[in-house]
C-alpha cells in the first residue's frame, strides 16, 4: 500500500453491514451478530477492532452505521477504509 492510499480493506465495513441486512434491511441485529459475522468474512485486526469496539446492543442498519462511522472518524481511518451507509 502506498502511503496515503486506502487500504486494501477500504469498503469490506460497507460489505459487512450490506450482508447484515441483506434479507431484511428493517430488521434488528446484535453487537454478537456483527461479531460473529465479522470474523466468517475474516476481517483484518484494525477493522475487528473497529467491530469489537461497538457497544453492546442491537441496531437497526442507520444506528450501527452512525456507531461505526464514530468509531472508524475517531481512530482517523475513514480514508484508509471508508465509511459505511
Amino acid at each position: 500500500m502506498r502511503p496515503g492510499s486506502p487500504a486494501g480493506e477500504y469498503g469490506e465495513l460497507q460489505r459487512l453491514v450490506d450482508a447484515l441486512y441483506a434479507v431484511n434491511p428493517s430488521k434488528a441485529v446484535s453487537r454478537m451478530d456483527v461479531l460473529v459475522r465479522a470474523e466468517v468474512d475474516d476481517l483484518g485486526d484494525d477493522l475487528m477492532e473497529i467491530v469489537r469496539l461497538l457497544p453492546g446492543g442491537t441496531y437497526k442498519r442507520y444506528r450501527l452505521c452512525d456507531q461505526l462511522n464514530s468509531i472508524i472518524t475517531a481512530h482517523g481511518w475513514a480514508y484508509l477504509y471508508g465509511t459505511v451507509e
